[in-house]
């Protein structure tokens, strides 16, 4: 598999648990106030960043489709990078995040990336993303937010986007990430045995 399409990825903890249960309440319960508890930990990931990535980037969300948005009635991501700027605002003042959630656009619904395989999910998510603006992206650091990484099909797909459009560098923050079966030392790794993206994590005993 060619090389991820952004610099790194970041997670706060493993999508298991009581992590995987918040997440549940927020995405799919819209129990709104989770987001309240969940965007500090995204802040403690993104975090790790600091000092590495820029000091200037465009924040974006992974967005949903207008459709699965009618439906759920709000993006959890963008939820999420919202209460994680507010939090990274006092711990980290001089960084200048800047929140873009309109920045990326879903072309059409994509199943549900649950139960498909890499391969699946790679192929479910190719082509299902554009940028709205180029010129609001060309030659811009970017951090794309979103709540879990799995096989980083969905981050690849979305920072292959933002990097057609003339993003200067894509990096990756989400709450949680999935473990792989087979994955050395809680690495992630994609369908064909190899590392998908580098992505490391702290918060584990969530």
């Amino acid at each position: 598999m060619a090389p991820p399409p952004f610099v790194r990825a970041v997670a706060y903890g493993l999508y298991e648990g009581g992590m995987r249960e918040a997440i549940h309440a927020l995405k799919y319960n819209r129990l709104h106030p989770a987001a309240r508890i969940l965007g500090p930990m995204l802040a403690q990931a993104i975090a790790k960043l600091a000092g590495e990535a820029p000091a200037e980037m465009l924040v974006v969300p992974v967005p949903l489709h207008r459709s699965k948005y009618a439906q759920r009635g709000f993006n959890q991501a963008r939820a999420l990078a919202e209460e994680a700027l507010r939090e990274l605002r006092k711990t980290h003042p001089s960084w200048q995040l800047k929140l873009a959630p309109s920045t990326l656009l879903r072309l059409r619904p994509t199943d549900s990336q649950a139960g498909l395989t890499p391969r699946q999910r790679r192929l479910n998510v190719r082509g299902a993303f554009s940028v709205a603006d180029a010129g609001r992206v060309t030659a811009k650091h970017v951090l794309l937010v979103d709540d879990i990484l799995t096989t980083g099909a969905t981050a690849r797909a979305a920072a292959q986007a933002l990097a057609r459009a003339g993003a200067a560098s894509v990096w990756v923050a989400t709450l949680a990430r999935a473990q792989r079966h087979g994955a050395p030392n809680g690495e992630q790794m994609d369908g064909d045995g190899e590392s998908a993206i580098g992505a490391d994590f702290d918060g584990s005993n969530f």
